[in-house]
Order: C-alpha cells, then structure tokens, then sequence
C-alpha cells in the first residue's frame, strides 16, 4: 500500500477545542489526511468556519453529526449537509429504516440541485464506547453486539445507504454478511503505541485495514500528540509494515 492509498483511508477527528488548533491541524496534515472529522464539539463551536477551512484545502468534509430524528427532519438536514458541501455524513441506524431513507433523499435532492458529487452516507451502528455489559444492561438488548451491528448495518443497506461506522470487531462480519462493496468506516483506531483512552471496541489501524475496512478514524493518537507529524508518519510505517 502506497502513501496515496494510505491517505485516501484515513479519517482524522477534529476533536479540539479551539477553532485555530483545528485548522492547525487541517493545514499541517492534510498531506497526510485524505477526510477530517468534524463532531458535535467543533461544530457546535464554529459551525462552517471549519467546515470551509478544510474545502479550501481541498480535503474531504466529513460531518459526523450522527443525525437521530424524525424522518421530515433528518431529510431537510441532510439537504443543508449537502449543500454546505459535506462529502461524508452520518445517522443514527437505530432511527429506523424511513429516517435513513429520508436521509439519503434529502442528500441527493441536495447533490442534484447544487452539481455535487453523490455524498457518502453512513450509519452509525453501536458505538465503540458501548460494552456487550452496557448494551444488555443499560439499552436492555439481549443480542450480542456483533449480531445487533448486523442487523442495524442490514437496515442501513435496505434503505439505501452506502454503508456503516462499526468498529473493527464486527469489520468481517459486515463485509461477510454485506458485501465487499459496502463501505465500513471505523472508530475506535489505536496505533500499537497508543493508549486505548474511553473506547471499548478498538483496534491497530493495521488489523482494521487488513480485516478490509473502507475508511479508519485516527484521533487523540494524532491530535494530542507532541509531534503530529512524526504520530501520523509512524502510523504510516506501521501500516505499511504490517499490510
């Protein structure tokens, strides 16, 4: 795998605070960056600042919003995802196959009126903070977590989407039930010197790409590091040692 290849897959989270670091951030690795992640906390914060930061320098907008709501409501959002020029956006699975459908209408009417590329659309599965002990004990679902993934990630082809964030322990699961041609990205990505931080369900970015995920999502491992550059630069090497 080449350097090209290598940053085509990675996704980097902008979890930070303060707007400046955030484009700090953009501006240092997009050479090493194929898609940024913009959440609740930066969004919120700074809204399409971020957003046309990243745009002007030509690297992939991912959304992650993860929208959760009634289906009228979820279309008109991801119209303005689309408009405002996302290249990547996310739902709730759990919101039902009608939300998700109307997700995907509300983007395309959005790509078609504005001359945008099909957007990617995903849903979020069960979240990599989630344990089998809180899914059974806190959400009351007796399934396992891989067998409820599956499901969701069923729903989410069934309404048309073009894939789903899963972490790397349901990746084989999703592409054997799914197809290789249904896109997972995953969380949860620590480097093998990385500490594991508050997520559950993780893995190295090499066994996630080897177990054939689409996009991996690099955070705190790159972000709180002294040196992001020399962080993204061993992960690099780390990938291509181990694919």
């Amino acid at each position: 795998m080449d350097n090209n290849e290598i940053r085509e897959k990675l996704v980097l989270a902008l979890d930070v605070e303060d707007i400046n670091e955030a484009k700090q951030l953009v501006n240092d690795l997009s050479p090493y960056i194929g898609t940024f992640k913009v959440g609740l906390q930066l969004f919120c914060g700074y809204g399409l600042e971020i957003v046309n930061y990243i745009k002007e320098k030509n690297s992939n907008f991912f959304l992650d919003v993860k929208f959760h709501d009634i289906p009228n409501t979820v279309e008109k959002a991801s119209y303005n995802v689309i408009k405002n020029g996302a290249n990547f956006f996310n739902v709730h699975a759990t919101g039902g196959i009608e939300m998700m459908k109307a997700a995907k209408k509300g983007a395309m009417d959005a790509a078609l009126k504005y001359d945008r590329k099909k957007p990617l659309i995903l849903a979020v599965t069960v979240l990599t903070s989630i344990s089998q002990e809180v899914l059974e004990n806190e959400l009351s679902n007796k399934k396992t977590v891989e067998e409820f993934v599956i499901q969701l990630a069923k729903n989410a082809k069934e309404a048309g989407l073009d894939g789903v964030v899963a972490s790397a322990r349901e990746l084989k699961a999703i592409k054997k039930a799914l197809g290789d041609d249904f896109v997972v990205l995953t969380p949860g990505i620590r480097p093998k010197w990385s500490l594991k931080d508050d997520q559950q369900r993780i893995a190295t970015p090499t066994s996630a790409l080897n177990d054939g995920a689409d996009y991996i999502v690099l955070g705190r491992a790159v972000t709180s590091a002294s040196d992001r550059i020399e962080a993204i630069e061993k992960i690099y090497q780390e990938i291509k040692e181990g694919i």
